[in-house]
């Protein structure tokens, strides 16, 4: 449960259109749910603007289906990342409404909302079509969360004129999200261009000495740009929840 819905309960209860009774039995699942393998964290959204999110590394397709089970009916957002396609399909059969990008190995179910919300639009940038994957999840994630999303990718600096030609939509965006493996060039570049806050990703693209994205890791972190944080390789997910927390931020 988070703000949104418990606002839309509490009017409820006020207005008349839902019972006391009704209200307590939503409430009752608050602060956590243990369904024995696991204890599902109801009270997050609450704390900290998201629900729970599960990750599908690591666990089986029945696991998967009741914690997303469970979560959809506490009457919020489910975010599964890392979700390979049989469990996948597991998750599709039992729960229809949910959807599922097989690139960025995310499936996602959202409640009805109005608009997006936030400062100005999540900019998701990536050097290569290779860095998609990890760009999708960080998209997607960002997009459940509430966010308006835009996509410029395969603008990396071996070719750095596609990425002037989108110099328009980098000024515009209130958050960018830079993903690049290799040398992981790509974030320093663009946070010399911009004023914006600037969430670098590196991914584990590249050769040999890449090293698994270690090498562009180190380099996003020695960036010589103000304004450049970095997340964990690959962590497209990590980056869309920082992005969500500076473009969403209460005052």
């Amino acid at each position: 449960m988070d703000r949104g819905t418990l606002h839309e309960l509490l009017v409820a209860v006020k207005g008349g259109s839902c019972s006391v009774d009704e209200a307590l039995d939503r409430l009752r699942r608050l602060p956590y749910e243990d369904i024995g393998f696991a204890k599902l964290d109801h009270h997050r959204g609450l704390r900290n603007g998201f629900p729970e999110v599960v990750l599908g590394e690591g666990k089986d397709a029945a696991q998967i289906v009741a914690i997303a089970e469970r979560l959809r009916a506490a009457g919020g957002d489910v975010l599964v990342t890392r979700l390979g396609a049989e469990a996948a399909g597991a998750l599709l059969a039992a729960l229809p409404e949910f959807q599922y990008h097989a690139t960025a190995r995310v499936a996602w179910y959202r409640a009805p909302r109005v608009a997006a919300t936030g400062r100005g639009p999540v900019l998701v940038v990536t050097a290569g079509t290779a860095d998609v994957p990890v760009a999708e999840e960080a998209a997607i994630s960002a997009e459940v969360m509430g966010n308006a999303v835009e996509r410029l990718y395969d603008v990396g600096v071996a070719g750095i004129h596609r990425l002037l030609d989108g110099r328009d939509r980098l000024w515009n965006a209130a958050v960018l999200i830079v993903v690049a493996g290799m040398e992981g060039a790509l974030p320093s570049v663009v946070g010399g261009l911009v004023d914006r806050p600037v969430i670098a990703v590196p991914t584990s693209v590249g050769y040999g000495t890449s090293l698994g994205g270690l090498a562009a890791l180190l380099a996003m972190l020695n960036t010589c740009a103000a304004g450049v944080v970095v997340v964990n390789i690959d962590n497209g997910f990590g980056a869309a929840a920082a992005a969500t927390r500076i473009n969403q931020q209460r005052g």
